[in-house]
Formats: C-alpha cells, sequence, structure tokens
C-alpha cells in the first residue's frame, strides 16, 4: 500500500511514522487510518524495526477524528456512531498495545480526543512545552473512545480522567507531565531531538525484552498478584532465553557495553 496520508521510514533499526495531513492538523480521516493500521501490520512481519516513534507534521499532533465534510459521515441520520471504532480505532490501538516493539510518541501543540489516545498508547510519550491534551468529546454529544475510559484512569486516576472527559479542558503539557500522563515536556525547538535520542536509544537495545515488557504490562493491569507473579515468570523465563540476555551478562563480566542485536 502507498500511503498519502503518514510517513513511514525504516533506518537502522528506527521505524518513524509521521502523521502528515498538517492542513487539516492531522485529522484522522478513514484513509489515515487505514494507512496507519497498514503501516503496524507492516512493522509487525518486516522484522526489520526494533523500536517505533510517532510524531507529526504541522502545527499540532493532531486534532481527533476528523469529523468535516469530505465524505465523513459523522453527525449523518443513521449512522451508527460506533462503527468506526469497530472497523478502525479499536484495531488500531490493539495493533499499538500487540506491536512487539517500543513505541516512542513526540507531541506538539493540539493532542485532541482520539489522537490523545494515540499518543498516550505509546511507551514513552515525550511532549513540547506548546503541547495541550484535550478530551472533547462530549462538545460534540459523545463518548471518549480509542481506548480513552481504558487507558486515562490507570494513567491519571479515576477523578482526573472523569474530569477529562467531562469538562474538555485542556491539559497543559506540564500537568500532564505532573499527573503521570506522559514521561517528559522539553522546549519546542529540542523535541525532534529529545525523540530521536530516545527512539534510537530503544531500537538498539534488547527487543525481545522490551516486547515482553509491553505485553506484561498490560495483563498485569487487569491480573491478581498471584496471576501477575506467575506471568512475569513466564516471561524471565522467554527473555533468559534470548541472545540478548547472554550478550547482557558477557557485556557485564567483560566491563563492556553490550551489543544487543533484538534475538
Amino acid at each position: 500500500m502507498s500511503y498519502n496520508n503518514i510517513r513511514l521510514d525504516i533506518t537502522d533499526g528506527l521505524a518513524r511514522l509521521t502523521l502528515a495531513r498538517p492542513a487539516a492538523l492531522n485529522a484522522l480521516s478513514r484513509p489515515l487510518l487505514v494507512e496507519f493500521i497498514d503501516a503496524l501490520d507492516r512493522l509487525r512481519e518486516g522484522g526489520r524495526a526494533r523500536a517505533l516513534l510517532i510524531t507529526a507534521d504541522g502545527r499540532g499532533f493532531s486534532s481527533g477524528a476528523d469529523l468535516s465534510g469530505g465524505g465523513s459521515p459523522a453527525g449523518s441520520s443513521g449512522v451508527d456512531a460506533g462503527e468506526v471504532l469497530e472497523q478502525f480505532y479499536n484495531p488500531l490501538i490493539e495493533r499499538m498495545f500487540d506491536l512487539p516493539l517500543p513505541i516512542v510518541s513526540g507531541v506538539h501543540g493540539a493532542v485532541v480526543g482520539a489522537g490523545c489516545m494515540i499518543a498516550l498508547a505509546a511507551d514513552i510519550t515525550i511532549a513540547s512545552r506548546s503541547a495541550f491534551f484535550l478530551q472533547a468529546f462530549v462538545n460534540t454529544g459523545l463518548v471518549p473512545d480509542a481506548g480513552s475510559m481504558w487507558m486515562l484512569p490507570r494513567l491519571v486516576g479515576i477523578a482526573r480522567a472523569r474530569a477529562m472527559m467531562m469538562l474538555a479542558e485542556r491539559i497543559p503539557a506540564e500537568t500532564a507531565r505532573d499527573w503521570g500522563m506522559i514521561y517528559d515536556v522539553v522546549e519546542d525547538d529540542m523535541l525532534a531531538e529529545k525523540v530521536t535520542e530516545v527512539a534510537r536509544k530503544l531500537a538498539g537495545g534488547p527487543t525481545r525484552s522490551y516486547g515482553l515488557i509491553r505485553r506484561g504490562v498490560r495483563r498485569a493491569l487487569e491480573l491478581p498478584l498471584t496471576e501477575a507473579l506467575a506471568m512475569e515468570r513466564w516471561a524471565q523465563r522467554e527473555a533468559g532465553e534470548s541472545s540478548d540476555f547472554f550478550e547482557g551478562i558477557a557485556a557485564f563480566r567483560e566491563k563492556r557495553k553490550p551489543r544487543f542485536t533484538g534475538e
């Protein structure tokens, strides 16, 4: 598939996925979502990438779902508002969580609605100081989606999550960091450098270990303690069979930097 709404580049193990509808503030149109899902499938099956960095062109990360004209059925009589979730948003979020690669997102400007959840579905989210996060669904009489009701209470607590969803107030980047919603905030002119640095570090790390961490954290959020401990035992056994584990031990004993291959 050729891409018109995103860009995907893979260099030295680092995949860069860029939302590329700047004139529409990277509104999430159906064509963009189709391309995003295809890109995630390509990364999962291709074997070349060891980390994923998600950023966006223009003056903001994303204004959320594309509710404008131009073919959008939103607000039309008889349209099932949940159908777009079933076909596009839910598969996209599931694919992001299931990807066996670490994900970094670098966000700036508006980070709104489903675009907010794409940003927060990354393992490490770094925002520029100009960024703000907004759950704007109630402004059009809808409810938060794209994983909002699952992710936000886990990130910021029930009280803050409900207030975000019901009041539809902008959450500045610094507040999002203080709440534990994101990892860090940097100056606008440092965002690209910072997220690239972090993503490259992950691309050179123990990819199999990262994948097990991603899977384990998601499962542990839903398990009782005893089952979570058993899951950790299973994951540790898997990690202990990797080539990177043996390389890491050898590097530790030889007092040198490990040369991980992702295997």
